[in-house]
């Protein structure tokens, strides 16, 4: 259900906006009146996402973006403030899953680092320079995408798995560090999502995966998006450093 107007006057930046999770979001917050800022590192995939959202409240407008990049997330920040005057809201979820069937022996350290370096050091990037903007006005949400992989492991996903258990380390550690501060950084951590991310993982993988959620289905992409935007609101004023699941009964911890 879309809350009108729960946004108005609010500025949020959305990594991996191009599809899945990251559209989702941008859409909602768009819809109930924000400003969204939409980065993806595909510029295809990010203009027929910004197409596909139509008439919202809100404004939107999009730019490419590295997340694994430096010095695209700082002048991605500096540029939402400098044009907005402010930066309340960034949800990081560009991200890949790398290889889906492949036991440690056969995974290529390339692509193990490569699995990091988009999810984990790009978490590291993108909260340094959300905090660094929002500090200013002394507020702001920062939302990670983890993964119940990150609490279980996933065998067959060494690379996905360990990245997403780091993004939990760093959303508890800086949670911690500016906890004083009107700045919280949480974490969201679902387990199967029906997104084209999914629909990339080796089919008995999907399956088998599916299979471990007690409520027997996928979660949706609006499911993900309702939950985010509670999460990255002013509603959620007491929590910080927290890591909130969505996995349809399969979380034990």
């Amino acid at each position: 259900m879309i809350i009108p107007n729960r946004f108005k006057d609010q500025v949020a930046v959305v990594t991996g906006a191009g599809s899945g999770i990251g559209l989702g979001i941008s859409r909602r917050i768009a819809l109930e009146g924000g400003t969204v800022i939409m980065a993806d590192i595909d510029q295809a995939a990010l203009d027929a996402a910004h197409g596909t959202i139509g008439e919202a409240p809100g404004s939107l407008w999009r730019t490419v973006m590295d997340v694994t990049k430096e010095v695209d997330a700082r002048d991605l920040m500096e540029k939402a403030v400098a044009r907005h005057g402010k930066l309340d809201a960034v949800v990081n979820c560009a991200g890949i899953v790398g290889p889906s069937a492949a036991n440690i022996a056969d995974y290529d350290l390339s692509s193990f680092r490569e699995v990091l370096d988009v999810n984990l050091v790009g978490s590291f990037i993108v909260t340094k320079y959300a905090i660094n903007a929002m500090l200013r006005t002394g507020y702001g949400r920062i939302l990670l995408l983890a993964s119940i992989s990150g609490k279980e492991g996933n065998p067959g996903m060494a690379g996905y798995s360990t990245s997403k258990a780091g993004v939990i380390g760093l959303t508890k550690a800086v949670g911690k560090e500016y906890a004083h501060t009107h700045i919280t950084i949480n974490a969201l951590a679902p387990a199967m999502i029906s997104t084209p991310l999914a629909q990339s993982l080796d089919p008995d993988k999907l399956s088998h995966l599916t299979d471990k959620i007690p409520m027997g289905r996928l979660g949706t992409i609006d499911e993900a998006a309702a939950f985010a935007c509670w999460i990255v609101s002013p509603e959620a004023s007491f929590s910080t450093g927290a890591i909130f699941d969505l996995s349809g009964g399969r979380a034990t911890y």
